[in-house]
């Protein structure tokens, strides 16, 4: 099955922005110490396998099973990545990123929950190990609010991420920006996506190619982003 990924930019500050940042570093500081291990070992095949291995690992620094799973699945991903490209896994290293992730699509994402209001209650990790929940309010463009609406009535599988893109102090606060990135199948983008009148040469589309996903972006005719969309190649 293909999937899409919808990128929902929102901004935090204060409490939320500080337990957002402090998941993303623990999900980053696990995934480092996954893949530091994975290197000196002989992998399973599976990812059971991987599971087995070194959920324990995971969950030691970031205490979330769908987090530590999270973990797992993306240095597994990089794994065979190199398989495929013929690059020696045990020289990778990664590259400068924020984020934290599920491992899997459900419905309702328990750790990154959409709620009616086009809200996303958030489960964050603190630096101490304890849990809590944040609420982020993402902005989302017209176009989706229909597919978000499909994805919460219709009881849609998804996968939900948080992307740090940057992060700061202002007036002795902390904030930060990033974007919420919700995976649905493609087929249910299609069934409920609105279709569009001939633009008329008014909107223009870029194509960013990757490895792993294509980006799709379309803008106006006065340079304002109207879509973005992300294809896993799978």
């Amino acid at each position: 099955m293909d999937y899409i990924t919808l990128k929902l930019p929102f901004n935090a500050d204060g409490d939320a922005a500080r337990e957002l940042l402090s998941t993303a570093w623990l999900f980053k500081i696990a995934t480092h110490r996954v893949l530091g291990v994975a290197r000196q070992q002989a992998l399973p095949g599976s990812r059971i396998g991987w599971e087995n291995m070194f959920r324990k690992i995971a969950y030691g620094i970031i205490p979330n099973e769908r987090y530590a799973d999270g973990v797992i699945t993306l240095v597994m991903g990089v794994y065979e990545s190199c398989r495929e490209l013929s690059i020696d896994f045990r020289g990778v290293e990664l590259s400068d990123w924020l984020m934290f992730q599920q491992s899997s699509l459900e419905y309702p994402s328990r750790n990154t929950t959409l709620k009616p209001n086009y809200e996303f209650h958030v489960t964050t990790v603190r630096f101490d190990g304890s849990t809590g929940r944040v609420v982020v309010k993402p902005t989302i463009p017209k176009i989706y609010k229909a597919l978000l609406d499909a994805v919460l009535f219709e009881h849609v599988k998804y996968m939900g991420r948080v992307v740090v893109t940057d992060y700061g102090v202002r007036s002795n606060q902390l904030w930060v920006r990033g974007e919420v990135q919700v995976t649905v199948p493609l087929d249910v983008y299609y069934e409920h996506m609105a279709r569009h009148k001939r633009n008329a040469g008014k909107l223009f589309g870029g194509v960013d190619v990757n490895t792993d996903r294509i980006n799709l972006a379309i803008i106006d005719e006065d340079g304002e982003l109207i879509d973005h969309r992300n294809f896993l190649v799978q």
